[in-house]
């Protein structure tokens, strides 16, 4: 990765601060979201197990610090300094797969100014995407009640991004991606079909699924719409028999064609055959479906573009300078001095009830509370991180913890209340 991923205004103030002396003033800078996407109730924390790694491995080469020398971009005393940049400071936050609320204190970052202003464009371009992706998969999982997901949008975005984006919707709940990528970064289940050119590649449907059989064998899953829909099921199990593992319906109207398409499998014996759709699904859709027989879903675009909600609104901010709290005084971009630290509250009963969140101090605990910080490295060292099949588990329990009403998919306010106690 290259250090020159960020914003040139971050530069421009490492300069001013080295010249002035106030660089290494020791700050604290923390992340979070002022509301939530039109329409949330909660907001998926994703994307902590990347940014930790790049941190550790944000540093400035020599050909790069040429070229900001070169552009004027900084003087002989800067490019000094970013020679030897290495993040040494202290990195905390809420766990991988934690809900998050307007206020929520996601991220906090404390060193000196110089050392956190580098990686602000960083940890929000990290923090923002996959977040965004996250909470749109969350969504998405709860609709299909059980069945499961698979995340399928990589010829949608950036190819990057589409990793992120497989490793983001795995976290929260799908079961598979056919992203190949991310499968070996992250060890991901992996799984795919086939497209509708393989079809017409050969001189006919049944041509077409005999050679998928003969080189797969009849635990695949034939894309049956290409010509005709019943046509194609019936040539399915023509060619395979009713041991073929599943179907995939990509077009028309799902919910119609899911109850005819079994309907035909069982006429035919294949009982035990499944019937997976895709084509444009986002969590409204997969909802629409939930009472027809469909047994896995697809979903790529609605995954990747985070389901109308491409960013998380996260921002990372200045609030504490040498202990003393700084506020940010704006119209309608306030922000709360002072470094804090969160709870969540719960009913005996496990329900998740508020989160409190104090400033210069520790919440007083309560039976249930829970604290939501944990450290993730200490002095520039990354500290023990959750897998990410722990992630994937605390994501699945804290969504059991919330009120049954913040999983609806309807406009609402957000799931869980923030109260932000200001120091005395």
């Amino acid at each position: 990765m290259t250090a020159l991923l960020t914003d040139h205004y971050e530069l421009t103030m490492l300069s001013a601060a080295l010249k002035d002396g106030t660089a290494a003033r020791r700050c604290v800078f923390e992340v979070f979201a002022r509301r939530l996407p039109t329409g949330r109730r909660y907001g998926v924390v994703a994307g902590t197990g990347r940014l930790v790694d790049l941190v550790r491995d944000f540093r400035f080469t020599e050909a790069e610090i040429d070229h900001l020398r070169s552009r004027g971009v900084v003087d002989e005393e800067t490019a000094a300094w970013l020679s030897a940049y290495r993040f040494s400071g202290d990195i905390e936050g809420y766990a991988e797969g934690e809900l998050y609320f307007p206020g929520s204190p996601i991220l906090t970052v404390t060193g000196t100014f110089a050392e956190c202003v580098l990686l602000e464009t960083l940890i929000l371009s990290v923090l923002n995407h996959d977040s965004a992706i996250a909470a749109a998969a969350a969504r998405m999982v709860t609709a299909a009640r059980g069945r499961s997901v698979i995340e399928m949008g990589s010829r949608r975005t950036h190819e990057e991004a589409a990793v992120a984006a497989a490793r983001s919707a795995y976290l929260a709940g799908f079961e598979y991606t056919s992203n190949l990528e991310a499968g070996f970064r992250y060890g991901i289940p992996t799984a795919g079909t086939a497209a509708h050119a393989f079809t017409l590649l050969h001189d006919d449907e049944p041509t077409a699924f005999a050679s998928q059989i003969e080189a797969l064998g009849k635990d695949t899953t034939l894309l049956v719409d290409t010509y005709d829909i019943s046509q194609g099921i019936r040539n399915a199990i023509a060619v395979a028999g009713p041991e073929l593992r599943a179907i995939r319906l990509d077009s028309g109207d799902l919910s119609v064609l899911a109850q005819q398409s079994r309907d035909l499998l069982n006429s035919l014996g294949a009982t035990e055959t499944k019937i997976i759709v895709s084509g444009d699904l986002d969590e409204y859709a997969i909802a629409a479906l939930a009472a027809e027989p469909v047994d896995m879903y697809g979903a790529g675009t609605a995954v990747v573009v985070g389901s109308g909600a491409p960013t998380a609104g996260l921002v990372y901010k200045l609030v504490e300078v040498e202990g003393r709290p700084v506020v940010k005084r704006s119209e309608n971009k306030a922000t709360v001095g002072g470094r804090k630290t969160a709870v969540r509250r719960h009913k005996p009963t496990g329900t998740a009830t508020e989160e409190i969140v104090v400033t210069q101090g520790v919440p007083d605990r309560h039976l249930g509370d829970r604290l939501l910080q944990h450290q993730y490295v200490a002095g520039g060292e990354p500290m023990g991180l959750p897998t990410l099949a722990e992630s994937r588990a605390h994501l699945r329990q804290c969504l059991i913890s919330i009120p049954w009403e913040g999983l609806k998919l309807s406009a609402g306010d957000p799931a869980v209340p923030v109260t932000i106690v200001p120091a005395s």
